[in-house]
């Protein structure tokens, strides 16, 4: 049976997307995807093996006036579109990760009554999460906070997919020296890249034996590296870390921004972080999310304005000092972790899709 995977725009979105779509093709199902050209979609569905269908249609969100308007004037007729398209393609259900792509898919399946589930991998649900969670027959949260967004009995708990080798890490023993993993993502982030720099000196002058792995993003990398290379500092730093699961076997902690992806890895992996949200991410997510992790004793949250070397350093010593910290904070982290959720998930939509007539 046909399931119409929705969403795209960022990796964060489209790869759990992936992973719930191989799951549903192991059971006999036939996933499809629709997202636009300019979206990470474009290129991640089409190499994993997945057929994509192009929809044109912008985002409402920090846009601007102009762009939002012509989105808001475009979003009537690339609904009625896909509409049509749902019924060329007989879609039984629709799995929608949110996201502007989303937005004609699920309102489409609404007017066709097709079975929807919907996945909020953020602490706070973005836009067309939010507007269609009342027309969904599930909606699957990665935070226990998260159902009270939705109607009473449609939220499921079962996180957001994230690879195995974060599961399988083992915890790892504090050694003589602390390994601090500093990551903006794949394209880095110039907070925390200014921050580690501004750190170097304070980290070399106290004699604390630490090693830093630093993912910079491209952009920053010569620079960063260079700087690096006369710092007199133990580590490495790299435009872009392939293997990120060994790099966090590496970590004692460490320090990111609060995208859904990365609260999901830090979870599964049990890790102690210190988490810097994006302050432009819709709705705030990022500081939703990393604030779930701080109440639940497994991060420390610094808002980007106030992240500085002295800061970053002041909080990896906070956690490293006392005896027991970091365990604790790796502790609780591992209470957020959700594994299976791709294959939760794909059992979801089959069940879903077997009890519609």
């Amino acid at each position: 049976m046909r399931v119409v995977m929705a969403g795209g725009g960022t990796g964060g979105h489209v790869v759990p997307l992936i992973a719930v779509a191989r799951e549903l093709k192991q059971r006999g199902h036939e996933p499809v995807f629709v997202g636009t050209a300019t979206g990470h979609e474009a290129r991640l569905v089409p190499a994993a093996g997945f057929r994509l269908e192009l929809i044109e249609i912008g985002g409402l969100k920090r846009v601007g006036v102009a762009r939002a308007l012509r989105t808001l004037c475009r979003l009537p007729l690339a609904t009625a579109g896909m509409v049509g398209r749902l019924g060329r393609l007989e879609a039984r259900a629709v799995f929608s990760l949110g996201g502007y792509a989303a937005g004609p898919v699920v309102l489409a399946a609404a007017a066709r009554r097709i079975p929807m589930v919907l996945m909020e991998p953020n602490a706070i649900p973005g836009m067309t999460n939010r507007w269609m969670g009342r027309l969904a027959h599930r909606a699957l949260v990665n935070f226990e906070e998260t159902a009270r967004w939705f109607p009473k009995g449609k939220a499921v708990v079962t996180g957001i997919p994230v690879r195995p080798e974060f599961f399988a890490l083992p915890a790892k023993p504090r050694g003589g020296v602390l390994t601090v993993l500093i990551t903006g993502g794949s394209g880095g982030a110039r907070t925390l890249n200014r921050a580690a720099r501004e750190s170097w000196d304070l980290f070399r002058s106290s004699g604390v034996r630490v090693k830093l792995i630093h993912q910079t993003g491209a952009a920053a990398f010569e620079e960063t590296a260079a700087a690096f290379a006369s710092a007199g500092i133990d580590g490495r730093v790299v435009p872009f870390i392939d293997d990120m699961p060994a790099a966090f076997a590496e970590a004692d902690v460490i320090v990111a921004r609060s995208g859904a992806g990365t609260v999901g890895e830090i979870a599964a992996a049990g890790k102690p972080s210190i988490l810097c949200p994006f302050p432009f991410a819709a709705d705030d997510h990022q500081t939703r999310n990393a604030e779930a992790l701080a109440r639940g004793g497994a991060a420390r949250l610094v808002p980007d304005a106030e992240m500085n070397g002295r800061r970053l350093f002041d909080e990896i010593m906070a956690v490293a000092r006392e005896p027991g910290t970091l365990e604790r904070m790796g502790g609780a982290a591992r209470g957020f972790a959700h594994p299976g959720a791709a294959a939760r998930a794909a059992e979801i939509v089959e069940s879903i899709i077997l009890t519609t007539p």
